[in-house]
């Protein structure tokens, strides 16, 4: 058992902690221990007490609860509730539990029993409509991304533990990408999300060569317009670019508007009007 760790010369407490999983693929979860170079100073600011990734043991009581994953059951709400009971504070980690993430997609299709015959065939599966964990319970803070930085995680929580304030960036994913001197990937011929998108991931994508898809939702007063100007200079379509807002559910509203304008000059035509 380790003995009383200190900050500043402030003796700090062992918050317990646990790590929870609703409807997602888990790998933000993974990357709450991917930290190798530091893992064992990290965990030793916390008590693990529930997480079923990397351990077998479970604990009801918890100062801190991490929930991955959106919900799409009804017995995932009730298991939401109660942890949220139980915890103190609880952090939102990653898009899916942020905004619904990819799972919500299949929203869009707005006939859940087609997606359903679809997807499973004839075999009974209880799901219902793809929602955010912060529909049905209070969220103390977001942790965005899929999956988040492990560098993020091992600060929020580390900051969490300590006490610090937490701070996220307002700015969007170009100025990460700027920071970095990649090449524009507008130029290059590829669609980017960066220009709206809330920045902290240190432009990840783009640094490989591959445009923001919004994973992270979006920065302080994004400018949809203005990227679709962006957008149709370099010859990408509405359509491309509502796809690429679609697919983590951090866009919805600008989505719902970018749908409605397209679908008004269509209203206008069938109506006369010009």
């Amino acid at each position: 058992m380790p003995g009383p760790r200190s900050y500043l010369g402030v003796e700090l407490a062992r918050p317990r902690v646990g790590v929870f999983d609703f409807t997602s693929c888990e790998g933000c979860q993974l990357q709450f221990v991917n930290n190798e170079a530091t893992l064992l100073d990290f965990l030793d600011l916390m008590e693990l007490v529930n997480f079923r990734e990397a351990m077998t043991e479970q604990a009801g009581d918890y100062d801190i609860a991490l929930v991955e994953g959106s919900i799409s059951r009804a017995d995932e709400v009730t298991r939401l509730e109660k942890i949220r009971t139980q915890a103190k504070i609880l952090v939102a980690l990653g898009s899916c539990a942020c905004f619904g993430g990819v799972n919500q997609l299949k929203n869009r299709f707005n006939d859940l029993k087609w997606v359903k015959k679809e997807v499973y065939g004839n075999f009974p599966i209880a799901t219902q409509k793809v929602r955010p964990i912060s529909d049905f319970v209070t969220v103390d803070f977001m942790l965005y991304g899929c999956p988040p930085r492990k560098e993020e995680i091992e600060k929020v929580v580390t900051n969490l533990v300590v006490g610090k304030k937490i701070t996220m960036p307002k700015y969007p994913v170009c100025m990460e990408c700027k920071a970095n001197e990649n090449i524009c990937l507008f130029g290059l011929g590829e669609p980017c999300l960066g220009p709206i998108t809330r920045a902290g991931c240190d432009a990840w994508c783009p640094n490989n060569r591959r445009g923001c898809w919004g994973c992270r939702g979006p920065a302080e007063a994004a400018n949809v317009r203005e990227l679709e100007a962006i957008m149709a200079r370099h010859g990408f379509s509405r359509e491309i670019i509502i796809d690429r807002l679609e697919c983590f559910g951090g866009f919805a509203g600008q989505v719902a508007e970018l749908r409605r304008q397209s679908e008004h000059p269509r209203k206008a035509r069938s109506t006369g009007q010009a």
